[in-house]
């Protein structure tokens, strides 16, 4: 029998939540042979359920990324003045990442590394992400902030200067060194500082010399 959408999403995702619970209890990723055999379901139903081990990484990268998602999408409906929306749009997912890191360093690795290891497959959250970062640098450009950068240029610098906090591997090498206090203060130093006219002086610095 056909399994109505609705209840097909809930059965994809209480198999990708038990893929989840499974990565966590041996420590190495799951492959679609292993999930079809813990599943409890048979091969037909598994297989219109995940055709394929990508199917399978969607529905497990759903869920963990919906809350980052739900967050961003928050910020994006709020009032809040660009500086802050800013701050709370990269805070609150840094929130969540630290979390779940605190809760278990090695098996946020090991998530890390399936997510690098299938990029391509989550790409479209990052894709969806700059969007949504696109959407609140023109309200930043509209009180008069970056002024002089086009939008993607922008987009470009402010990820750069947050990689720290938006990419879940710098909390393996950084850890504690990350913090919300060192991220409001590097969102502040965006607003302030940059525009498509600074970093004239620092290209022009092409010799060294001893303080004195």
């Amino acid at each position: 029998m056909a399994l109505s959408e609705e209840a097909r999403q809930a059965e994809r995702e209480r198999v990708a939540r038990l893929v989840l619970d499974l990565v966590k209890e041996r420590g190495t990723e799951i492959s679609h042979a292993v999930a079809l055999t813990e599943s409890g379901l048979s091969r037909s139903r598994f297989e219109q359920l995940f055709p394929d081990y990508d199917d399978l990484f969607d529905a497990v990268a759903a869920i963990w990324f919906t809350p980052h998602m739900e967050v961003m999408e928050q910020v994006l409906g709020t009032d809040l003045p660009p500086t802050r929306k800013m701050y709370e749009f990269f805070r609150r997912r840094f929130v969540i990442s630290y979390d779940r890191f605190r809760g278990d360093p090695e098996n946020f690795a090991l998530l890390c590394e399936m997510g690098a290891a299938n990029f391509e497959r989550v790409r479209s959250y990052v894709d969806l992400a700059d969007h949504y970062l696109c959407e609140i640098i023109v309200e930043a450009q509209a009180d008069g902030f970056f002024a002089g950068l086009e939008i993607d240029e922008a987009l470009s610098l402010i990820n750069q200067m947050v990689s720290n906090y938006t990419l879940p591997d710098a909390l393996i090498y950084l850890g504690d060194k990350l913090s919300e206090d060192k991220l409001a203060r590097i969102v502040d130093t965006i607003f302030i500082g940059l525009s498509g006219e600074t970093g004239s002086q620092a290209r022009g610095v092409n010799t060294i010399r001893v303080a004195s």
